[in-house]
């Protein structure tokens, strides 16, 4: 069954036998039933292999960065969610798109969804790589594929933007980025003067430039979690 929004920071889930959901460890708030919780590790996200050095074992930590860490439910009955009071969106999946989000901003999703961990250095090269690293996003994020729900956490809301033939692009500051759905690109723009250097720019200098066709969700505010 869906993910359920009970108000804009609570999430439900009911389970059924035989079916699980994978949420952000310490986000289960209350439940009613027979409910068992149980630690789970998500795939792809272990770090670099002892010994590895240079720029390989730099991704390494990155990707490990990126994982955060999941408990399962299991049995039957309802499960309500939430975290530090952040507010909740609820984006369901038809199997035929995929959602790319931070795993911090991961509360809750169908356990049988797939998911992944993926190098940003795809859509640009080292340069893209360092971009990343600049924006504070890193270098690998998280996508999730098939059909199902997904929860995802944000300070004050998030607003999706359509991103297509009406607008062609849409800027986003990557503090700001909840997640995105569809097949769009995402470019990062670094433009960074003397005045930024020194603290006197416009606080603008690094973007996220989303091309393509999809939705992106951007917070209402910068504030990172």
């Amino acid at each position: 069954m869906p993910l359920e929004l009970v108000n804009s920071k609570v999430v439900k889930s009911v389970l059924a036998p035989n079916q699980n959901v994978l949420a952000r460890r310490g986000s289960m708030l209350y439940y009613t039933g027979d409910v068992r919780f149980v630690p789970h590790s998500m795939g792809g996200a272990a770090g670099a292999m002892p010994g590895m050095g240079g720029v390989a074992g730099m991704a390494g930590r990155m990707m490990a960065g990126e994982h955060v860490a999941m408990m399962a439910a299991e049995g039957q009955g309802e499960v309500f969610y939430g975290h530090a009071g952040l507010y909740v969106e609820v984006i369901h999946l038809d199997g035929s798109s995929m959602l790319t989000v931070e795993a911090d901003r991961l509360l809750v999703h169908d356990g049988y969804l797939q998911s992944s961990i993926v190098a940003l250095t795809s859509q640009g090269g080292v340069r893209g790589a360092v971009r990343g690293a600049m924006t504070g996003q890193g270098l690998f994020t998280t996508q999730l594929t098939g059909q199902g729900s997904v929860a995802v956490l944000s300070h004050g809301g998030a607003t999706p933007l359509q991103v297509g033939p009406n607008n062609p692009m849409v800027v986003v500051d990557p503090q700001a980025y909840v997640c995105h759905i569809g097949n769009i690109n995402v470019d990062i723009s670094a433009n960074v003067g003397w005045r930024d250097a020194v603290g006197k720019g416009s606080g603008e200098a690094i973007q996220l430039k989303m091309t393509g066709m999809g939705t992106v969700w951007v917070q209402a505010s910068e504030q990172k979690f």
